[in-house]
Protein backbone atom coordinates (compact mmCIF):
# COMPACT_ATOMS: atom_id res chain seq x y z
CA UNK A 1 0.00 0.00 0.00
CA UNK A 2 1.18 3.35 -0.71
CA UNK A 3 1.64 5.91 1.82
CA UNK A 4 -1.41 8.47 2.20
CA UNK A 5 -0.16 11.72 2.54
CA UNK A 6 -3.51 13.32 3.34
CA UNK A 7 -7.19 12.44 4.39
CA UNK A 8 -8.79 12.91 1.08
CA UNK A 9 -6.64 10.20 -0.42
CA UNK A 10 -8.55 7.52 1.66
CA UNK A 11 -11.29 5.75 -0.24
CA UNK A 12 -13.18 4.70 2.62
CA UNK A 13 -13.11 8.43 3.70
CA UNK A 14 -14.00 9.87 0.44
CA UNK A 15 -16.82 6.82 0.00
CA UNK A 16 -18.24 7.81 4.18
CA UNK A 17 -18.62 11.71 2.97
CA UNK A 18 -20.75 10.51 0.04
CA UNK A 19 -22.94 8.27 2.49
CA UNK A 20 -22.78 11.15 4.53
CA UNK A 21 -24.24 13.60 2.24
CA UNK A 22 -26.93 10.66 0.92
CA UNK A 23 -28.23 11.03 4.87
CA UNK A 24 -28.33 14.77 4.77
CA UNK A 25 -30.36 14.46 1.63
CA UNK A 26 -33.18 11.87 2.48
CA UNK A 27 -33.17 13.36 6.34
CA UNK A 28 -34.09 16.79 4.62
CA UNK A 29 -37.59 15.81 3.07
CA UNK A 30 -40.64 16.72 4.67
CA UNK A 31 -41.79 13.62 6.89
CA UNK A 32 -38.13 12.70 8.16
CA UNK A 33 -37.16 16.51 9.04
CA UNK A 34 -40.42 16.51 11.85
CA UNK A 35 -38.77 13.90 13.81
CA UNK A 36 -35.95 16.04 15.35
CA UNK A 37 -34.54 13.39 17.22
CA UNK A 38 -34.24 10.58 14.98
CA UNK A 39 -32.93 13.27 11.94
CA UNK A 40 -30.08 14.85 14.37
CA UNK A 41 -29.41 11.00 15.77
CA UNK A 42 -28.61 9.58 11.92
CA UNK A 43 -27.15 12.76 10.83
CA UNK A 44 -24.43 12.52 13.66
CA UNK A 45 -24.39 8.89 13.16
CA UNK A 46 -23.19 9.90 9.17
CA UNK A 47 -20.86 12.59 10.53
CA UNK A 48 -18.87 10.11 12.53
CA UNK A 49 -17.56 7.84 10.51
CA UNK A 50 -16.15 10.21 8.08
CA UNK A 51 -14.90 12.41 11.19
CA UNK A 52 -13.65 9.17 13.56
CA UNK A 53 -11.41 8.23 10.31
CA UNK A 54 -9.69 11.78 9.85
CA UNK A 55 -9.29 12.23 13.71
CA UNK A 56 -7.47 9.18 13.48
CA UNK A 57 -5.52 9.36 10.51
CA UNK A 58 -4.21 13.00 11.79
CA UNK A 59 -2.70 11.87 15.20
CA UNK A 60 -0.08 10.23 13.32
CA UNK A 61 0.18 6.71 15.44
CA UNK A 62 -1.14 3.52 13.69
CA UNK A 63 -2.54 2.44 17.33
CA UNK A 64 -4.65 5.90 17.58
CA UNK A 65 -5.61 5.33 14.04
CA UNK A 66 -6.96 1.85 14.52
CA UNK A 67 -8.71 3.12 17.82
CA UNK A 68 -10.55 5.64 15.66
CA UNK A 69 -11.24 3.13 12.82
CA UNK A 70 -13.08 1.31 15.12
CA UNK A 71 -14.92 3.96 16.73
CA UNK A 72 -15.56 4.91 12.81
CA UNK A 73 -17.35 1.06 12.26
CA UNK A 74 -19.10 1.09 15.33
CA UNK A 75 -20.83 4.22 14.08
CA UNK A 76 -21.56 2.85 10.50
CA UNK A 77 -23.41 0.07 12.49
CA UNK A 78 -25.33 2.76 14.45
CA UNK A 79 -26.14 4.81 11.31
CA UNK A 80 -27.53 1.30 9.50
CA UNK A 81 -30.21 0.80 12.55
CA UNK A 82 -31.27 4.05 12.48
CA UNK A 83 -32.12 3.74 8.74
CA UNK A 84 -34.20 0.52 9.21
CA UNK A 85 -35.58 2.71 11.91
CA UNK A 86 -36.42 5.40 9.47
CA UNK A 87 -37.46 2.71 6.78
CA UNK A 88 -39.75 1.10 9.61
CA UNK A 89 -41.24 4.58 10.32
CA UNK A 90 -41.97 5.59 6.29
CA UNK A 91 -39.93 8.34 6.68
CA UNK A 92 -38.08 6.72 3.84
CA UNK A 93 -38.69 4.78 0.78
CA UNK A 94 -37.28 0.99 0.42
CA UNK A 95 -34.87 1.88 -2.66
CA UNK A 96 -33.63 4.85 -0.40
CA UNK A 97 -33.07 2.53 2.57
CA UNK A 98 -31.73 -0.98 -0.25
CA UNK A 99 -29.39 2.19 -1.55
CA UNK A 100 -28.35 3.84 1.47
CA UNK A 101 -27.62 0.65 3.42
CA UNK A 102 -25.59 -1.28 0.88
CA UNK A 103 -23.39 2.23 0.94
CA UNK A 104 -23.28 2.05 4.63
CA UNK A 105 -22.02 -2.07 4.88
CA UNK A 106 -19.73 -1.38 1.71
CA UNK A 107 -18.11 1.42 4.28
CA UNK A 108 -18.01 -0.90 7.27
CA UNK A 109 -16.63 -3.70 5.29
CA UNK A 110 -13.80 -1.59 4.12
CA UNK A 111 -13.19 -0.20 7.41
CA UNK A 112 -12.64 -3.82 8.65
CA UNK A 113 -10.97 -4.35 6.09
CA UNK A 114 -8.56 -1.64 6.23
CA UNK A 115 -8.07 -2.22 10.42
CA UNK A 116 -7.27 -5.63 9.40
CA UNK A 117 -4.20 -4.34 7.20
CA UNK A 118 -3.17 -2.21 10.02
CA UNK A 119 -3.32 -4.66 12.80
CA UNK A 120 -0.85 -6.89 10.26
CA UNK A 121 1.21 -4.32 9.44
CA UNK A 122 1.53 -2.92 13.16
CA UNK A 123 2.72 -6.81 13.37
CA UNK A 124 5.22 -6.97 10.97
CA UNK A 125 6.39 -3.50 12.01
CA UNK A 126 7.05 -5.31 15.71
CA UNK A 127 8.75 -8.82 13.80
CA UNK A 128 10.93 -6.72 11.84
CA UNK A 129 12.60 -3.27 12.64
CA UNK A 130 13.21 -2.48 9.10
CA UNK A 131 9.81 -1.59 8.24
CA UNK A 132 9.68 0.93 11.22
CA UNK A 133 8.51 4.48 10.28
CA UNK A 134 10.82 7.29 10.17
Amino acid sequence: MAKVDKIEDIVVWQLAIELTNAIYTVTNNTVFNKDFALRDQIRKSAISIPSNIAEGFERNSTNQFLYFLVIAKGSAGELRTQLLIAKNQNYISQSEFEKINKDALAVSKKLGAFITYLKEFKLKQSQNPKLQQP
